[in-house]
């Protein structure tokens, strides 16, 4: 409900903007981006978005990024990390095993990336947060 109550309230004099939010509003943005929030470990490619969206793979792409500011998989890698950190400071699960729950298949690729996102490595962020 609360979504739908967003997008008539984004719908009603706040369309050309950018975010996540404002792309929650388009019912094809917000069926990729609830997909991938359901299941972040899932081996997601721009044409498995595509086809959550009901869209061509070029189309989604692009509108993807005009509508978030980010591509798909910049938002998914984004989105992994988020939910990385959580897991970092509220469990006590090792960095493979966190890794291995957001689709990666490797610690290193895992840490890497993090690194990218986040700034630091996961095992500085557990101990920071």
């Amino acid at each position: 409900m609360l979504v739908q109550a967003l997008r008539l309230h984004l719908a009603s004099g706040l369309r050309g903007g950018v975010g996540w939010l404002f792309a929650l509003a388009d019912q094809q943005m917000s069926a990729a981006i609830n997909s991938m929030h359901d299941d972040p470990a899932h081996g997601w490619t721009i044409q498995k978005q595509a086809e959550c969206a009901g869209m061509s793979r070029s189309t989604f792409a692009l509108k993807f990024k005009q509508t978030v500011g980010a591509s798909p998989m910049e938002y998914l890698t984004r989105w992994r990390m988020l939910l990385a950190g959580e897991k970092l400071v509220n469990s006590s699960s090792t960095i493979f095993t966190i890794a291995l729950s957001l689709g990666y298949e490797s610690e290193s690729a895992f840490s890497q990336a993090f690194k990218r996102v986040m700034g630091c490595s996961p095992r500085q962020y557990g101990r920071r947060h």
